[in-house]
């Protein structure tokens, strides 16, 4: 299902609207209920989708914009470290 929010109500780690383009696809992939004990159920077909297995690691990744939370996104760790390592590894190494 497309986005259909409007761009001001969106946020990004910039801080600017989140903007979809040809090289990357926004969609609701679903809507999640919290229940009491504060736990989701990410549907079958999403973790199909997405490679998700038992046992897998997501890191729960957020944005803020004028003090409050606005877009939450889950993202599996291994991805995670490697755009931590790419980002941070010409710091480390230092110049060639």
């Amino acid at each position: 299902m497309p986005r259909n929010t409007p761009d001001d109500e969106l946020c990004s780690p910039d801080g600017l609207p989140c903007r979809c383009s040809a090289e990357s696809l926004c969609t609701v992939e679903a809507v999640l209920s919290v229940d009491e004990r504060g736990q989701m159920v990410l549907p079958k077909d999403v973790r199909e989708k997405a490679g998700i297995r038992p046992g897998d690691k997501l890191a729960l990744i957020s944005w803020e914009r004028d003090g409050e939370v606005c877009c939450l996104a889950l993202m599996k760790t291994g991805r995670l470290s490697g755009m931590v390592k790419q980002v941070l590894g010409p710091l480390v190494d230092g110049p060639e």
